[in-house]
């Protein structure tokens, strides 16, 4: 379009005076910062100071490569620029609205039918932070681009390199929806890939934190990953929407009680996942509690109480039923009984023991020994440990909840000699935090969102459950792309463990990332999949897929990768695990210089298969797809993950034939780049 010179500049000219006006909020906050404690009245307000006023100086930094702002809604009486912070003037009038504002949710939901008052919704187009271009929908003449706008699509297929970026530019009404939706509300997103279910995800909780800010500071808000890959390419979303202190963690991490030393079978490592053992382990633990069966006697000093067998029944049964953690429960006990003792005091002496009696009696031997006998104190460690020890502990434990052969799996053949010396595997440690779990409540968060959530184990979904019990979760993930030997197949066991059974499931099938071609070829292997998910649909046509037969994939690979080159954007070499070093080798012998996983910013990249879950790239070359296939049990799914990652240009190349369910491919094709 051509656009008026003077709405250019005058739109220029407005982005440059937002720009110094967050400078000036900026340099307030530093100023606040480093007087800070000259105003607070002593060191712990001083410190509450120093951390609130830091964290503001940190949300309001200002990439100049980011536009501050990328559309504008015009009212009747009213006209705002939409950005990705709140900006104001030196008196407080604003010059850029918060995208989370409620006024703002018209920029995404306003349709010609449904105008929200608007009459006119302005996008802008960007380049390098610096303002190129705008077009505007006359919603109140009926027009509206939606998908078809210019600026929209080349925001969608800009090229990246470098970890993910926000969309709140791009967010379409179906994902706002998702985004705004109210914090008690725990959802779960089935996204189909590139339909955008991760930047859900992140742009919800960014919305939460600004609607229930203080709230959500107290109890926290937590995204779960994948992978530390995984997590690091999403790392810069929340800060770029001035979210600075969001914790990030992965499930291992989350769990990580004790130093992971050893490995297990797949088949053991998949017993210990199964949502069987939180009965087993919870029967372990509460056999322990045992009926009092005689009376004890405690001595003060000055006098000899004593306490029948019947009432320390009764506060042994009574503290079971109340369903506490079991060292809660041991500490309830404690506290009854020396309030029996201390109601056998006052009615001797006729006052109240003070608090020096009461910590004394709760310390003394007869009371510490009762407890041991009828509630012993067990560590998450010991009653693990204990449970692979003994063939006796764990078929009391297991009854028929487990067949004698797994019973058997799960027993040490050669036990440590205590659990501090146990060499423990990842999957002990999820029972280890079960265990833990059962023994005292861990601190929990107002929300959770977790990524790539198909590959959860009912176990680990548990882990998340106790740290969300009295909180909400975004669930995140597709049944297609579960490559875990537990991985779910449907939605509603996975929703089970994590205590929200209630949770609706939102399907997400149109992709805006993923050319047409590329899905299309990926849906050929969702038949195969065993899982009901509807066909990914893409709105984007243009891209290349080349599949190609070649002798020496290698050299085919490094081919692909020096025409990858001349185009922008990041570069993915994907392969079967054991093939990447092999590949590093071939691309450093042509002269291309190729990183991990681990870095984001560089141009090339040879990524595992098995960590490329999550990620994206312009241009992805994948090696031997049928040696992917058969690197692991659910090698279609890892397939069906590895095709979905090249946002522009997939090139396949092969020498072994590819798998049955891509194999329709003719000789004709083979070889040839279908430009779209």
């Amino acid at each position: 379009m051509t656009l008026p010179a003077h709405d250019l500049e005058t739109e220029r000219a407005h982005l440059t005076a937002s720009r110094t006006a967050l400078r000036r909020m900026r340099e307030r906050a530093e100023a606040l910062f480093s007087t800070g404690e000259n105003v607070a009245g002593d060191a712990y307000a001083a410190e509450t100071l120093g951390r609130t006023l830091s964290r503001r100086v940190a949300e309001l930094a200002d990439d100049p490569n980011t536009p501050l702002f990328f559309g504008r809604l015009r009212f009747a009486d009213s006209d705002h620029h939409i950005g990705r912070r709140h900006v104001v003037d030196a008196v407080g009038e604003p010059m850029v609205l918060d995208w989370r504002a409620p006024i703002s949710t018209a920029f995404y939901r306003a349709s010609a039918r449904d105008r929200r008052g608007v009459n006119t919704r302005r996008r802008f187009g960007f380049s390098g932070g610096v303002l190129t271009s705008f077009e505007d929908e006359h919603l109140d003449r009926g027009e509206e681009l939606g998908t078809a706008s210019r600026i929209l699509t080349a925001e969608i297929e800009r090229p990246r390199v470098g970890p993910m970026r926000d969309i709140v530019a791009t967010i379409q009404p179906e994902q706002d929806e998702l985004v705004r939706a109210e914090l008690g509300d725990s959802i779960c997103v089935q996204g189909a890939p590139g339909t955008g279910k991760t930047a859900v995800g992140l742009h919800r909780a960014a919305y939460l934190l600004y609607v229930h800010r203080e709230r959500l500071r107290r109890s926290g808000v937590l995204i779960i990953g994948p992978n530390r890959a995984f997590l690091s390419y999403i790392s810069a979303v929340l800060p770029a929407l001035g979210e600075v202190e969001v914790a990030q963690t992965t499930v291992d991490e989350l769990i990580a009680a004790v130093a992971v030393r050893g490995t297990d079978a797949p088949e053991v490592a998949a017993l210990k996942h199964d949502g069987r053992m939180a009965t087993v382990l919870h029967r372990a633990l509460w056999g322990n509690v045992r009926k009092p069966d005689a009376p004890i006697v405690v001595s003060d000093g000055s006098y000899r109480w004593r306490i029948a067998e019947e009432p320390l029944r009764r506060v042994v049964d009574e503290a079971r039923r109340e369903g506490l953690p079991y060292g809660t429960g041991r500490e309830r006990v404690r506290a009854r009984v020396v309030g029996l003792l201390q109601r056998q005091s006052e009615a001797r002496r006729g006052d109240s023991p003070g608090d020096p009696w009461l910590r004394r009696m709760g310390r003394a031997k007869p009371v510490t020994d009762f407890l041991d006998a009828v509630w012993p104190a067990v560590t998450a460690e010991g009653l693990v440990f204990g449970l692979f020890s003994g063939a006796d502990t764990l078929g009391r434990a297991a009854g028929d909840l487990l067949t004698e052969a797994e019973r058997e799996r799960l027993l040490w053949t050669k036990p440590a000699r205590s659990a501090k010396a146990t060499r423990w595997s990842a999957a002990d440690a999820v029972l280890i935090d079960e265990a833990a779990g059962l023994i005292e409540r861990p601190s929990g968060f107002g929300h959770v969102v977790v990524d790539e959530a198909q590959d959860l184990s009912p176990m680990q979904c548990r882990a998340i459950a106790r740290r969300s019990e009295h909180g909400s979760i975004t669930l995140l993930g597709d049944l297609a792309q579960g490559t875990a030997p537990w991985a779910a197949t449907d939605w509603a066991e996975s929703l089970r463990h994590l205590g929200k059974p209630d949770t609706p499931v939102v399907p997400l099938t149109m992709g805006f990332r993923v050319p047409a071609a590329v899905v299309e070829l990926a849906n050929r292997l969702l038949p195969a999949l065993a899982v009901d998910v509807p066909e990914a649909r893409s709105l984007r046509h243009d891209g290349e897929l080349t599949v190609r037969e070649a002798p020496d994939v290698d050299a085919a690979a490094v081919g692909e990768v020096r025409a990858a080159l001349a185009h922008e954007g990041s570069i993915a070499v994907i392969a079967a695990d054991a093939a990447t070093e092999r590949l590093h080798a071939a691309l450093a012998a042509a002269g291309v210089p190729a990183a991990g996983v681990d870095d984001q910013t560089a141009r090339v990249a040879v990524v595992p298969a098995s960590l490329v879950k999550g990620l994206e790239y312009d241009h992805v070359v994948v090696v031997e797809p049928a040696q992917i296939v058969a690197a692991e049990p659910r090698g279609l799914h890892r397939l069906y993950v590895v095709l979905t990652r090249a946002v522009s240009r997939l090139a396949i190349v092969h020498a072994t034939p590819l798998p049955a369910p891509l194999s329709p491919f003719s000789p004709v094709d083979q070889g040839q780049t279908v430009v779209l």
